[in-house]
């Protein structure tokens, strides 16, 4: 049998080599309280066996979702290889360790926009974000950008992988683990 997570492992090193922008880019899918999905494009910013980490601002619309909800499902396409991985799990926030250190990897800038950003809420224009940004600046001039205490991550623990490989005639493979008590049963699925 197959590790799931060092077959992702290649994978993804494969895709950083060939994906000319953001090899770490996965739709997020989520579903609300009363079950209404939505998908958006979030970026990786950690994995393992333990799961999934991605970041972002806690009073938006995807984190109310996944707090309603805490059931989301993950997507890698990468045209330059001609593969996608899904992966379907459970979501949790990552504890503030983890949020604080990998906030403090961000540049000043991502910094600042976190703090300034209403994320998800209607912007009446251009101009009162970037007046709202230059007043955080302002605030924060000549010392460290503390995270927000809105902002922070969350890990999708994977309960289900599936790996789609592009074959020609449309006679694509496709290799499934599912998460058992000991473990993974791996599994193919017909194109």
């Amino acid at each position: 049998m197959t590790d799931p997570f060092a077959l992702f492992d290649e994978w993804y090193a494969q895709a950083r080599e060939t994906e000319i922008n953001d090899s770490n880019a996965m739709a997020l899918a989520t579903a609300d309280a009363q079950g209404r999905p939505s998908v958006r494009m979030v970026l990786l910013k950690g994995h393992g066996p333990d799961g999934f980490i991605f970041y972002t601002n806690f009073e938006g619309r995807k984190a109310g979702d996944l707090l309603a909800n805490p059931h989301a499902a993950l997507l890698f396409h990468w045209k330059s290889v001609r593969r996608q991985i899904r992966i379907e799990g459970r979501v949790g926030p990552v504890d503030d360790a983890t949020a604080d250190a990998y906030f403090a990897t961000r540049s000043r800038d991502s910094q600042l926009g976190a703090w300034a950003s209403d994320q998800s809420r209607p912007l009446p224009s251009r101009d009162a974000f970037m007046d709202r940004y230059e007043a955080v600046r302002a605030r924060f001039e000549g010392g460290p950008v503390s995270r927000p205490p809105h902002w922070s991550g969350f890990r999708l623990t994977p309960e289900r992988i599936e790996f789609w490989q592009d074959r020609e005639h449309r006679l694509h493979e496709r290799r499934v683990f599912t998460r058992q008590e000991n473990g993974w049963n791996e599994g193919l699925l017909y194109p």
